[in-house]
């Protein structure tokens, strides 16, 4: 295992020029993924796929994923009367297959939806963004930051997958019955380049947010020890999405739970986690701008956040269920009939099974938000939230 010296020098020269020589985790984590030389997203670290990588996303498994989002974008386009444009934004786009996914789909199956669509992809990540733009060369899309979005400026659907999981996190603990803050410091020498101290909490905001989650840590179920992470940058986040669309929706697929799961006591060690070759672990320390830093969404906040930014809840399910009520299950029982030899009919089976698995990505939450949508608009069921029977 190895990390990225001029990473860790880098981090080490901003915690030694830093009030208290220590930085919050949220920083640490911050610099490690999203340095604009060497952090991991930043640099060609990353690695996606299956051969020889740090994780795979539902568009590795084919293009089902794609397909069928695009027929909920397509309802969504009905929806809203049909506008032109109708703006796809997708924050946070990896290799571009989701993108290729969609907008071939939607080429082939629905040439209006297509011709009226204008897609537009966020992407912090430079060596991801060429090879979006390599893949996707034969279409219309166009990259922009999310500040170069003017506001109230969006029609259409901001959307997300695995996205917020990778926003710096803040990192807290119990001791003696308060919350304290978990900060980065330098070691003392090359076999722990960072440890841990812990101190009072760097903003106000993380008791603030965890008010708006009614989140009580002074409840005796929680123990000392008791540690887990908040997300403000999700918040952020968020805020600047909402000012940005003037009617339509916010589509958010990721991993994560509502507050009373992601807070339970028994859940003590939060859920931050570490990806490297396919491996996972909790030492951040490790591997430092070579591996993926990742921890699970906490919906309730993006719900009661949205409710702040004008942001109405349409309505939250798993992923499995969501791809169901948009065909996926028929999409598995065409298969039987499809002529390819047993080994593709066996792959292709296995994949779309892996999009539903429920101790998998089936598993994952997918949030739906709108804004500007008049009453009638909201009382139209989104076929992917119309549970199956």
């Amino acid at each position: 295992m190895t990390s990225n010296s001029a990473l860790c020098q880098a981090i080490a020269y901003h915690i030694s020029t830093s009030p208290q020589g220590r930085i919050t985790f949220a920083e640490f984590m911050d610099m490690a993924l999203y340095h604009p030389e060497h952090g991991y997203y930043s640099s060609h670290a990353v690695k996606i796929g299956f051969q020889g990588s740090d994780f795979f996303t539902s568009p590795h498994l084919g293009s089902d994923f794609g397909e069928l989002l695009a027929e909920q974008f397509l309802q969504m386009w009905e929806i809203l009367a049909r506008p032109v444009p109708f703006s796809l934004v997708e924050m946070g786009a990896g290799q571009g297959l989701l993108a290729m996914h969609i907008l071939n789909y939607s080429e082939r199956h629905h040439p209006d939806f297509f011709a009226a669509l204008d897609y537009v992809i966020v992407e912090k990540s430079p060596g991801f963004q060429q090879e979006q733009q390599q893949r996707l060369q034969d279409f219309p899309v166009r990259w922009r930051s999310l500040a170069d979005i003017a506001p109230d400026s969006i029609t259409g659907c901001f959307f997300s997958n695995e996205l917020v999981d990778a926003l710096p996190v803040h990192q807290f603990i119990l001791e003696v019955g308060e919350m304290h803050e978990v900060y980065v410091t330098n070691g003392k020498d090359e076999s722990k380049l960072f440890v841990e101290v812990t101190g009072e909490l760097s903003t106000p905001q993380l008791q603030k947010y965890l008010d708006l989650v009614e989140i009580d840590l002074t409840a005796r179920d929680y123990e000392d020890g008791y540690r887990s992470e908040i997300n403000l940058a999700a918040g952020d986040w968020l805020s600047i999405v909402a000012d940005r669309l003037h009617r339509g929706y916010v589509l958010t697929i990721d991993y994560g739970y509502p507050a009373d799961r992601y807070y339970n006591p028994r859940r003590s060690q939060g859920s931050l986690k570490c990806y490297y070759n396919h491996r996972h672990h909790d030492n951040p320390y490790l591997n430092v701008g070579m591996q993926d830093i990742t921890a699970h969404v906490d919906f309730t906040a993006l719900e009661r956040w949205g409710d702040r930014f004008n942001l109405q809840k349409i309505g939250f399910i798993q992923q499995g269920l969501f791809l169901m009520a948009l065909g996926l299950g028929e999409r598995i029982s065409a298969i039987s009939h499809q002529e390819l030899p047993l080994s593709q009919l066996l792959q292709r089976r296995e994949a779309l099974h892996q999009l539903i698995d429920p101790t998998e990505l089936g598993n994952f939450g997918v949030l739906v938000q709108s804004k500007g949508l008049h009453q009638a608009e909201i009382a139209q069921p989104l076929k992917g939230l119309t549970i199956p029977s």
